[in-house]
């Protein structure tokens, strides 16, 4: 079969990723884009932090300017959904009825913010976060009233929390688990986050159970198990995503907490491939398959998805990284905190910059830093590589970090 044309469904990281490497491989045939959002593909890190304070706007968050696409010969149509994938005629359906010819497609639809199920949730001002419209949603809002509440204690509810005591509200942070980030960092990372967002102002509750948000029209306030009634103006919901995979699973392809792929982002229909955030794949950082939200993995895994479509095969194994401005901390992390039995400190918690290094039966298996983008850099090449130096010299400020890679 000719490779001629290649359709790529969802316009966001993974899906601009997919287009341009084509290209930049040398691919001549057709490449089209198809998104649901009328804005042309963007950043959503800035939506949380940058955007927020109005130091970005739609046009600085650009992936690349509208030009891009047209120098590039890549067909970008947006505000349409592709509704229907026929795979035995390798045609996808749009919501306008578009009828779109591939010979290899690309899946990468993302996620969507968890919904909250709880009485009060579709209330007027209670936000969710992951659109350029949810964000700018939230912005309006935030510029209009005073108490914010922010359930959920993740990246996403921190970085808006610390954006908006910034810009002098009443905050409060209501978390379910017992502490903050608790599933991406160490509780030492996590007290440290706690004391910091205090010194900002915000109030933060971890257990947090709540009853229901509360108003007629418009959230007014949050009730928690106990009876303490939080009154605020607008409710932000950032309690997770959930991968778009209803097309996918429509089509017949094999989906589990996402869309499954093999370590070459081939879904289990030879012609279609799928990366970023939908997709499940085997990863060896994590000893199995996982599901990644992360910008590093949506243009890796696009950049393996494209080499597939391609004929050039090669395994996608790059080494996971994160990292979450709040405030003026910036948190790297690299690797994945699966397992971890002991936790090295390296640095000054005191002084906010510091690493935490995670081994797991003395390997070293993933390293969180705090305003210590030199650790940062050293520990990506620590995991990279394999690399484990013992907990003594990680610890001992006497030694260089970099001296370690040589194990």
């Amino acid at each position: 079969m000719s490779l001629d044309k290649v359709v790529i469904i969802g316009a966001g990281q993974a899906g601009f990723q997919v287009a341009a490497s084509l290209r930049q491989a040398g691919f001549q045939g057709a490449v089209t884009i198809v998104g649901d959002e009328h804005n042309i593909p963007y950043q959503r890190p800035p939506l949380s932090k940058a955007y927020l304070k109005n130091l970005a706007d739609e046009t600085s968050i650009q992936l690349r300017p509208d030009n891009f696409y047209a120098d590039n010969r890549i067909e970008l149509i947006k505000g349409d959904k592709v509704e229907h994938i026929d795979r035995d005629a390798r045609i996808v359906v749009t919501a306008s009825g578009k009828q779109l010819a591939y010979d290899k497609l690309a899946i990468t639809t993302g996620t969507r913010p968890r919904p909250l199920d709880l009485p009060g949730a579709g209330l007027a001002g209670v936000h969710a976060l992951r659109s350029f419209l949810h964000a700018a949603d939230l912005r309006d809002d935030i510029q209009k009233y005073q108490n914010i509440t922010i359930i959920g204690g993740g990246f996403i509810g921190l970085e808006v929390a610390a954006c908006a005591a910034g810009l002098g509200k009443t905050v409060t942070v209501l978390e379910y688990a017992p502490r903050l980030m608790g599933r991406a960092i160490s509780i030492i990372s996590s007290d440290f986050f706690k004391a910091y967002h205090e010194s900002l102002g915000v109030r933060i509750i971890t257990d947090a159970r709540i009853e229901q948000i509360v108003g007629t029209d418009r959230a007014q306030g949050v009730w928690l198990q106990g009876g303490e009634q939080i009154s605020c103006d607008l409710i932000l919901v950032g309690v997770g995503a959930v991968p778009n995979i209803e097309l996918a699973e429509s089509a017949g392809l094999s989906c589990e907490n996402g869309i499954l792929v093999d370590e070459f982002a081939v879904t289990s229909d030879p012609d279609i491939v799928s990366a970023g955030d939908c997709t499940n794949h085997p990863n060896p950082y994590a000893n199995g398959r996982f599901r990644l939200e992360s910008v590093q993995n949506a243009i890796d895994q696009a950049k393996v998805a494209a080499s597939s479509i391609l004929g050039n095969a090669s395994a996608y194994n790059a080494a996971p990284w994160f990292w979450s401005d709040q405030g003026d901390i910036k948190l790297q992390i690299v690797g994945l905190p699966l397992g971890t039995d002991r936790l090295v400190v390296r640095g000054s918690i005191d002084q906010k910059k510091f690493s935490v290094f995670h081994y797991r039966e003395d390997k070293l298996i993933a390293v969180e830093s705090i305003n210590s983008a030199g650790d940062h850099m050293v520990a990506r090449k620590l995991i990279t590589t394999g690399t484990s130096p013992t907990p003594a010299k990680v610890c001992d400020s006497t030694v260089e970090l970099k001296s370690l890679l040589a194990g």
